[in-house]
């Protein structure tokens, strides 16, 4: 079982679970999650899968649990290489936030750790996801407008803090 730190809003550890049980009670634990632009300034995001918590949904491409003992960094660089499979990559910090939903019989209370992947790739997707697009950053604003029930509700968050033409 995957063991994860819980942590409180400034982010000190005050517990380690599974993340099963972090989940299960609402816990506070930390995520990385980033988002990839290409030399365009154009966002990657990845459609989840049917068995994942926003099926059909275009996503952040890259987002996991940090486990008990493993860096922020070493948890990017191990997500990265498992969701889109990248290696060696540039990226920078841009933020954190906490993201608490209930989804799918869980709540999911994510302390965010935000990253940015700056590459041109052809990304190679693991089962959590089944497609992949670039969208302009015009492009995701008006989809939010439009159809926003097509772009994930964590990633929405993340687009208003950081990128969003109010950011």
């Amino acid at each position: 079982m995957e063991q994860v730190d819980i942590v409180d809003e400034n982010l000190q550890i005050i517990g380690t679970t599974s993340k099963e049980n972090a989940h299960k009670k609402g816990l506070l634990h930390k995520t990385v999650v980033a988002e990839v632009v290409n030399s365009k300034g154009e966002m990657l995001l990845v459609r989840q899968s049917p068995h994942k918590q926003d099926p059909g949904q275009y996503v952040s491409p890259v987002g996991g649990h940090v486990s008990v003992g493993e860096t922020n960094e070493e948890a990017l660089l191990r997500e990265a290489e498992e969701e889109i499979g990248i290696e060696n990559f540039q990226y920078s910090h841009l933020g954190s936030l906490i993201f608490d939903r209930t989804t799918r019989g869980k709540r999911e209370n994510h302390y965010f750790i935000i990253y940015e992947i700056q590459a041109d790739i052809t990304p190679v997707l693991n089962d959590e996801s089944d497609a992949y697009q670039w969208f302009t950053k015009e492009q995701i604003e008006q989809t939010l407008l439009d159809n926003p029930d097509i772009l994930g509700k964590a990633f929405v968050p993340i687009w208003e803090k950081y990128y969003s033409k109010s950011a």
